[in-house]
């Protein structure tokens, strides 16, 4: 499947190199000029920054102001490790990390941050979201294991939006238990005729306006929130 990944309307993107402990990632940065907030992506196993449903997605939220970052949680070597690909905790931790090195740009400087996690990423999100130092703002799971992060899930704060697809039955059970033991602001958004990866007609569209109202009614500053909706 095909996605237009950047129009007019879009930041310019700037590649970057993020110190994340011992570690460097590549990422991809977009911040539009008075940028409303700021959102992370945190990819599934087996995906990447290049990911063309993120990026669609990161797309239509830098069309209403919101800036985005996406990156390889793991360095090609440690890609090589299947074990790694589903490391919950080391994925969380390098969220956390690339959070304080966002916060140290200047053009981060002001913005709120929210994470976007896809599949076994939306897990590590939520994980990384549980860390007081982490102070994130929102999080949307798209298709997401937020049971994966079952132990973290009580000390998250951030108002989360989970979506899953209407046709996704054994996520769909797997995210109302998951919500069951959240204790912040949560809601949970069944997409009709959607699959896992949304591949359907029509179905990826539906996520991206659903993360763009929720990250513009968590992030953007008080008066600035109907933005683009």
């Amino acid at each position: 499947m095909g996605f237009d990944h950047r129009t007019d309307d879009c930041p310019r993107e700037e590649k970057v190199e993020i110190q994340a402990g011992p570690v460097r990632l590549a990422g991809d940065l977009a911040v539009p000029d008075e940028g409303l907030g700021l959102v992370m992506f945190a990819h599934g196993s087996g995906s990447s920054r290049a990911s063309p449903r993120n990026r669609f997605v990161a797309t239509a939220l830098n069309q209403v102001g919101l800036g985005t970052l996406l990156f390889d949680l793991l360095t090609p070597a440690e890609e090589a490790d299947r074990a790694n690909v589903f490391d919950i905790e080391l994925l969380a931790r390098r969220l956390v990390d690339t959070t304080a090195w966002l916060r140290e740009r200047p053009e981060a400087s002001g913005l709120r941050v929210g994470y976007f996690g896809a599949s076994t990423g939306a897990a590590a999100a939520l994980c990384a979201a549980a860390e007081p130092e982490a102070d994130v703002a929102a999080v949307v799971s798209r298709g997401g294991r937020p049971d994966l992060a079952a132990s973290r899930l009580r000390h998250v704060t951030a108002p989360t939006l989970l979506i899953v697809g209407s046709r996704d039955e054994v996520v769909i059970e797997l995210n109302r238990q998951a919500q069951a033991l959240m204790r912040c602001e949560s809601r949970l958004t069944i997409v009709p005729g959607a699959t896992h990866l949304f591949e359907e007609p029509g179905t990826l569209e539906t996520v991206a306006q659903l993360a763009r109202e929720w990250f513009l009614d968590h992030l953007a500053p008080i008066g600035q929130r109907s933005r683009g909706t």
